[in-house]
């Protein structure tokens, strides 16, 4: 099992906003690693850029084989799916899942079987269900399952999908970057409303 924290981010329609939130809420010795998925599709994605210039954490797209290190957030690539295991980070491009490449639903899925309660998913804004199963899967394997509240997420469906399938924590996107760093650092945090 990982001795650090991991926290997994998916995101879509309106959510790039949030997922900066959230890293830039990160201190510079950060003690979790961070994967985002954000739904590009096959396009070119400048997400990596983008968290780079408004965080402290150096930011990568995920490269096969890589492994996993504290301190470092890892972006899906676009047009690929991206797992995560103890042996680190691997591409797939099987088929779509809720029709995006990269999906999020395979990497909470993955993180969740190989390290369990070390894991933190959070769902952020977008339209569909994507994010929904991988969380009960985190909820399931003793991770924490976090989601921005639908009435501030800008594409409110995925938050409430991924609450109508879990016991997520619901909470708006300041105190739910401040749920994240205190997951990071081990600190104990207050829970948030279990509902919105």
């Amino acid at each position: 099992m990982a001795d650090f924290p991991i926290v997994l981010i998916g995101a879509a329609d309106g959510g790039l906003l949030p997922i900066r939130h959230i890293t830039e809420t990160l201190p510079r010795d950060c003690g979790a690693a961070v994967a985002v998925v954000f739904h590009t599709g096959a396009r070119p994605s400048d997400v990596p850029e983008i968290l780079s210039w408004h965080g402290r954490l150096p930011v990568e797209f995920g490269t096969e084989g890589a492994p996993l290190q504290p301190g470092h957030l890892y972006v899906a690539p676009p047009d690929r799916h991206m797992l995560v295991s103890r042996g680190g980070i691997h591409l797939d491009r099987g088929a779509k899942v809720h029709g995006a490449r990269p999906a999020i639903d395979p990497l909470f899925v993955s993180a969740a079987m190989a390290f369990g309660p070390h894991v933190a998913g959070v769902v952020l804004s977008g339209a569909g269900k994507d994010g929904a199963a991988g969380l009960r899967t985190i909820h399931n394997c003793g991770g924490l399952a976090l989601i921005q509240d639908p009435v501030e997420a800008a594409a409110p469906e995925m938050p409430a999908a991924a609450f109508a399938v879990n016991a997520p924590e619901v909470l708006p996107i300041e105190q739910l970057a401040r749920r994240v760093a205190c997951f990071c650092s081990g600190t104990p945090a207050p829970t948030g409303p279990a509902a919105p």
